[in-house]
């Protein structure tokens, strides 16, 4: 069983990758995770994910004065998942013990060009080193290959029910849990971590919403309980698309050099939850005292940041 927190209240968290600056999006997503545990009386932790090959140096540092400064404030000191490796490993073992592992020397290119199961759907991994032989785990390994560890599901979907999308069901295939430079996967990572900071309550974009059946089954195999689940909507450009810094000025620091500042950020921001009127000046204090979560608006919110000056 993966290590749990004994913390009682709960908590909910916002765990970003420090993988560039915050965006608008972003700290819209991290006000709506702030909100929902300060309503519920929840703490509300942050977690560094620094297992991504694009973490930069400095970059955290960066993401949490950004989050200080529209007025979020959090309980203990960050975690970052580059100092988990352990738990992760053991958490491994765990399921290795429980015959739910095995290696997989398969590269991203051949997962792709293989043929999958009849109705898997695209990307689905389709079982190649599942019931490889000792004889074939050791001619891979003297080709120089190194194996990820996959899980061994023992089904193909999971449902989950989402406090904003309802019940969802997902693709549960045998997803990485490390992989072949002997890094935690993200699936492992965010589901020991969640049960290790005590995390009941996960907010975030809906983006993720369909690994979180992956996430959800997992926490059942270790023992862990599954976190309530609420995936708000993108932030998305006036194309349709998931808002980038490719869109122009949509950090706090390029919005400054265009005249904007943080509280007109947290205004509009404000608005487009429909929890502030145009041009009126708030703070997140206020918008604690009007949080509503059944008053939030359903839909992505389109902005085109070439109207921010």
């Amino acid at each position: 069983m993966a290590e749990t927190s004994s913390d009682p209240a709960g908590a909910g968290r916002y765990a970003p990758s420090p993988s560039g600056d915050l965006h608008i999006g972003n700290l819209r997503t991290a006000l709506l995770a702030w909100l929902f545990a300060r309503h519920s009386g929840r703490r509300f932790l942050l977690r560094i994910e620094d297992l991504d090959d694009r973490a930069k140096a400095g970059v955290a540092e960066a993401q949490l004065r950004d989050l200080r400064s529209i007025g979020i404030d959090w309980d203990d000191e960050p975690m970052r998942q580059s100092d988990r490796r352990t738990a992760h490993d053991a958490a491994i073992d765990t399921l290795t013990a429980a015959g739910r592992t095995f290696e997989c020397f398969c590269s991203r290119k051949e997962i792709q060009a293989a043929p999958t199961a009849p109705h898997a759907p695209p990307g689905a991994y389709p079982g190649t080193c599942r019931d490889l032989d000792d004889d074939e785990r050791i001619r891979h390994r003297a080709e120089g290959r190194s194996p990820a560890i996959r899980l061994r599901s023992n089904t193909s979907r999971f449902t989950i029910v989402d406090d904003l999308c309802g019940r969802y069901t997902g693709v549960v295939d045998d997803f990485v849990l490390r992989r072949g430079d002997g890094t935690a996967a993200y699936n492992l990572a965010v589901v020991v971590d969640d049960g290790a900071q005590g995390i009941d309550q996960v907010v975030r974009a809906d983006d993720l919403l369909s690994s979180t059946p992956r996430q959800a089954y997992l926490a059942t195999l270790l023992g862990l309980p599954v976190p309530d689940h609420t995936h708000v909507p993108l932030v998305l450009n006036p194309a349709g698309q998931r808002l980038a810094k490719r869109d122009g000025a949509v950090t706090l620091a390029d919005l400054a050099l265009v005249g904007v500042d943080t509280a007109q950020v947290l205004s509009l921001m404000a608005r487009s939850l429909l929890m502030a009127k145009k041009d009126e000046s708030v703070t997140t204090a206020t918008l604690l005292d009007r949080f509503d979560p059944t008053r939030l608006p359903d839909g992505p919110w389109i902005l085109d940041p070439h109207d921010l000056w």
